[in-house]
């Protein structure tokens, strides 16, 4: 079993780096001045470079996008051609991440609800959904990844995934084939997931940090291989993180780092299925503690690292 690590977005490695800056709409609207938002894609596009040439020089294969690189590209109002304005740039970096081979994906946040009450929000979430296929369609990347939780309880259970389910129904095909679910730490377990999985036949991301937090006495161990399962044209994706504290109130909030007791827990859990798969490293200390979890596998296991970010369990 191949297991390879990756982090999200910002490397902490790399000072005054970061593909994130953005531009609110009320700053936007002040003045609506356009170049403005090309300056701040520039400096995005650039850092994202200086990110990516990282990852390649120190052997990250798996690496998740931030969703804030095109400021306002998601907002009704506003209208720009950053496609063909950065088409140099969009180049450059495809051939970065495709001639090196390293995944890349996306991960919306808190605004996309696809199965909101809201209108309006239900119409939010499918722009954003479109500049996020956008992104990756630029980035020329084939097996395209956007994670969703499944949002709102509105209603209750039942009725929030028959939402979902309604209005995934009507996104574009194209969408469609990008989307892969994910459990979330208060409301739809690894069971409410796995059922809409299997329903409109889209892969599940397996968060093991939320799953903790929400579990309801489920043994996962009997579910790894039909999560594992979900997944057809690439490897399982997992998140990995751990809790701030013990403590209730601090259960569901990320550690700096990871627990590489409860991680090596896990990995000894699902080798005997001998899955290749890709772990997210969700610590506030972003690839600061994925190379520190590296530095305590090699301690305290004898897996055998291949290059700086991956190794085998027999």
């Amino acid at each position: 079993m191949k297991i390879r690590l990756g982090y999200v977005a910002i490397s902490k490695s790399l000072e005054h780096v970061t593909s994130s800056h953005t531009l609110s709409y009320t700053n936007y609207e002040k003045n609506k001045d356009i170049n403005k938002i090309y300056d701040i894609i520039y400096k995005n596009l650039t850092d994202l470079n200086k990110i990516l040439t990282y990852n390649i020089k120190n052997s990250i294969h798996f690496y998740r996008l931030t969703s804030h690189l095109i400021p306002l590209a998601d907002h009704k109002d506003v209208n720009f051609d950053y496609k063909n304005k950065f088409s140099s740039e969009f180049n450059q970096l495809s051939k970065l991440i495709n001639n090196n081979h390293m995944r890349i994906d996306l991960h919306p946040n808190q605004f996309a609800v696809l199965n909101s009450i809201k209108k309006e929000v239900v119409e939010n979430t499918f722009r954003i959904l479109k500049y996020q296929y956008d992104l990756l369609e630029l980035l020329k990347i084939k097996n395209k990844v956007i994670i969703l939780h499944i949002g709102s309880n509105t209603f209750g259970k039942k009725k929030s995934i028959a939402r979902f389910i309604k209005n995934f129904s009507l996104l574009p095909n194209n969408i469609k084939k990008c989307i892969a679910i994910e459990n979330d730490d208060k409301v739809f377990n690894i069971l409410d997931t796995l059922e809409i999985s299997k329903k409109l036949n889209i892969p599940m991301v397996l968060d093991y940090h939320h799953h903790i937090c929400n579990h309801d006495n489920i043994n996962i161990k009997e579910y790894y291989q039909e999560i594992f399962n979900t997944w057809k044209e690439i490897n399982p994706k997992i998140h990995f993180s751990s809790p701030k504290s013990k403590l209730k109130k601090d259960m569901r909030s990320h550690h700096d780092y990871i627990n590489v007791d409860d991680f090596i827990t896990f990995i000894e859990d699902i080798k005997h299925l001998n899955y290749d798969i890709d772990v997210m490293i969700e610590a506030k200390e972003k690839d600061e503690a994925m190379f520190r979890l590296i530095r305590n596998l090699k301690y305290k296991t004898n897996y055998k690292f291949i290059d700086d970010t991956t190794f085998e369990v027999d």
